[in-house]
């Protein structure tokens, strides 16, 4: 089974996406995939400041070894904004910054990280312009990921769902985001969480 990317942010004021995001329900619908997720799919994700603490609190809640269920890609470019929470995850993956350039550093941190793992899946929650670039790069993968846009937390995710073809129409404005991972990601509540290490490359 292959890894599900999580892509995600709380827009800011005057970016794209900050008009129709609802604060509230991205937090929601990232706990939720957390809960659906953790422990049955390696879940991996490129930090961004608003979403780490997020996954942190809807982890802790799981007796879960988090070292083998996540892994962060954090770009060395934003080095002075890391939150207190990548601390807490053992397995943090840092890429180097590019000539101190933010979108050649953000750049080169999603290709690593969409070059070391089999994307199975990828999961758009709220966002900004950073979410649409990610969306753009999965697309020109040779092997690209099931497109999984959330579209009631507003954000660019409810442009990509608008953009992807295939989505059910009744999930627009749906709120029971547990249900719908369930069923989108063909993960059963039955399916038994495991410590087993799900990271590549580390011992198992």
């Amino acid at each position: 089974m292959g890894a599900v990317f999580l892509s995600a942010s709380v827009p800011l004021p005057g970016r794209q996406g900050y008009e129709t995001a609802d604060p509230f329900l991205i937090r929601e619908a990232v706990s939720a995939l957390v809960e659906v997720v953790l422990g049955r799919r390696l879940l991996v994700w490129g930090g961004h400041p608003a979403i780490t603490p997020m996954i942190w609190a809807a982890a802790e809640r799981l007796e879960i070894e988090y070292s083998h269920a996540v892994c962060l890609f954090q770009s060395r470019f934003f080095e002075d904004q890391y939150p207190e929470d990548n601390q807490r995850f053992n397995n943090v993956t840092y890429i180097d910054a590019v000539n101190d350039n933010r979108n050649d550093s953000l750049y080169l941190m999603r290709q690593r990280l969409f070059s070391a793992y089999e994307i199975e899946a990828a999961v758009f929650i709220g966002g900004m312009e950073g979410v649409w670039d990610e969306y753009e790069m999965l697309l020109d993968l040779e092997s690209a990921p099931k497109i999984i846009a959330i579209p009631s937390p507003g954000g660019v995710a409810r442009e990509i769902f608008r953009a992807t073809e295939g989505l059910p129409g009744s999930l627009e404005h749906e709120i029971d985001f547990s249900t719908w991972f369930y069923h989108l990601l063909k993960i059963s509540t039955t399916d038994e969480r495991s410590n087993r290490n799900r990271v590549p490359g580390q011992a198992r």
